[in-house]
């Protein structure tokens, strides 16, 4: 049996993203981008986190996170904070300045999510999401070797 799941969901997270980007042009929040705004969110959240822990929780590379959260400091959208325990440690804290798109990126992704599951029941939307999981986590197992 050929199936296409991979190339699908690679296809909606372009398509995602592309419409996400111009929902939010559209709502005048142009100080982040859609990748930007995952990081946002996750910092809106839990207000400070270390790298590898917004690595975690947005599946975004180390390498990719650093670049872009060096661009989202220049812009004063997130700060650098050291850990007064550990030296060695820094973590990712949001600034009043992003606090303030909260609402505005909210209404986009509501936006978003009534866009992504139009025409779905609730059970339909459950069961899909339910299965997006699974192959998350079949893909998560590959990475940690189990």
């Amino acid at each position: 049996m050929k199936t296409y799941g991979g190339f699908l969901i690679s296809q909606i997270k372009q398509l995602q993203g592309r419409v996400f980007e111009k929902m939010l042009k559209e709502s005048t929040v142009d100080a982040f981008n859609g990748a930007q705004g995952r990081i946002l969110y996750v910092l809106w959240e839990h207000e400070k986190l270390t790298i590898s822990e917004i690595g975690r929780l947005t599946s975004l590379a180390k390498t990719t996170l650093t670049s872009m959260l060096d661009r989202m400091e220049e812009s004063s959208l997130v700060k650098r904070v050291p850990d007064t325990q550990n030296r060695r440690q820094i973590f990712i804290s949001i600034t009043e300045k992003a606090k303030e798109y909260r609402e505005a990126y909210d209404r986009v992704s509501e936006q978003m999510k009534t866009l992504f599951y139009k025409g779905f029941s609730e059970t339909e939307t459950a069961d899909f999401e339910d299965k997006l999981k699974r192959i998350i986590e079949n893909l998560e197992s590959q990475l940690e070797g189990k």
